[in-house]
């Protein structure tokens, strides 16, 4: 009687300590997530060169995507998997992100041709 008690306990504490490392994991992947998203917030209001703007956008893109995927994990007989509709989300804002990117890389080209600066200071004027 003993030792199934104890058996019964060890497991017990085995389990809780897997709860408590999924606990753990999922608090440290979103708060990988929210410094990205307060990184790519900051690449977009404080600096005045448009790649880094763009660069910022997708930074923050990656840490929304993180973040969706985070919301996604989910347990089911003692394995972690993300729920699919978090992947396919993650999935076409991965799609449609590279397009605004590929978009915006245009419109960068374009404006440092006319320009000749990326500086947003010196493009106050959007006269071509």
């Amino acid at each position: 009687m003993r030792l199934q008690f104890q058996l019964q306990h060890y497991l017990d504490l085995r389990s809780r300590k897997r709860r408590w490392r999924k606990v753990v994991e999922e608090i440290f992947l979103a708060n990988i997530a929210l410094i990205l998203i307060i990184i790519g917030i900051y690449g977009i209001a404080a600096k005045r060169n448009l790649l880094k703007i763009i660069i910022g956008m997708e930074i923050l893109t990656i840490g929304v995507n993180l973040n969706i995927l985070v919301m996604g994990l989910r347990e089911k007989n003692g394995e972690i998997y993300i729920d699919p509709l978090s992947q396919s989300m993650t999935i076409i804002s991965i799609a449609i992100g590279a397009c605004v990117a590929a978009i915006a890389i245009a419109i960068l080209i374009n404006v440092y041709r006319h320009y000749k600066s990326l500086d947003t200071g010196k493009l106050r004027r959007l006269r071509w």
